[in-house]
């Protein structure tokens, strides 16, 4: 997951530096007033968040396997732990009633 958040992170910088390389040299043109250093960041998660989704697809597919296997887990874990606290509770009440005074 850590893998996958850096590459996005890497895409987003580099669109972030061609987008401002664009902006200096005049080719995309400035933001109003002083909007321009929020029109760079913008329009480079505009272009970063499709090239994302195609080139890291693998990558993707990968850290959300990584996700279901560990909800997976935790449910497997959360469920081992229901039951045992049932056995316990079962236990507890057949040891509470063989206990109990019985009256005839």
């Amino acid at each position: 997951m850590l893998r996958y958040t850096l590459m996005r992170l890497g895409v987003f910088v580099g669109c972030l530096l061609v987008v401002w390389g664009l902006v200096y040299s005049g080719v995309v043109p400035r933001g109003l007033g002083d909007s321009n250093g929020m029109w760079v960041v913008l329009l480079a998660l505009v272009i970063s968040a499709p090239i994302s989704f195609v080139v890291l697809r693998k990558e993707r597919d990968r850290a959300s396997l990584q996700v279901v296997q560990r909800v997976d887990r935790m449910k497997a874990n959360l469920e081992e732990s229901r039951s045992q606290e049932d056995v316990d509770v079962d236990d507890d009440s057949a040891r509470a009633q063989s206990q109990a005074p019985q009256t005839s």
